[in-house]
């Protein structure tokens, strides 16, 4: 089945708040498993706000604008327009910036519900 390609539009595109504490950091979700059985997409922004996670994932990170931070442990990755990181699976991580736009992208999109499934199974 042929399903048509989807363009968003940055100016159009809509984000919502991300994570908690001082700064500001927002989200726009682009694809997600009511889009793509395989794979996640976003744009995020951050501006001073560190918002700690663990990815479930294999995630990519595009830096589009600004100066992006990625802290893992004690390593602080700075990203910069065109610069790219993948992030393996189980990483734990702070995503962080200065006026920073990134892409995302993240595989699979369905982590939440296999995560679901292996807790049942234990």
């Amino acid at each position: 089945m042929y399903i048509e390609p989807t363009v968003f539009r940055q100016g159009l595109t809509a984000f919502a708040a991300y994570g908690e504490g001082p700064g500001e950091a927002s989200i726009a979700r682009l694809v997600g498993p009511q889009d793509s059985s395989t794979m996640g997409a976003y744009l995020a922004r951050f501006h001073g706000r560190s918002v700690p996670w663990t990815v479930r994932y294999d995630e990519v990170i595009v830096c589009i604008e600004g100066e992006f931070h990625l802290r893992t442990g004690e390593t602080l990755h700075t990203l910069n327009p065109g610069d790219v990181v993948w992030i393996p699976k189980d990483t734990e991580l702070a995503y962080n910036g200065v006026e920073s736009l990134v892409f995302i992208a993240i595989a699979p999109v369905d982590w939440r519900i296999r995560l679901q499934r292996e807790a049942e199974q234990v």
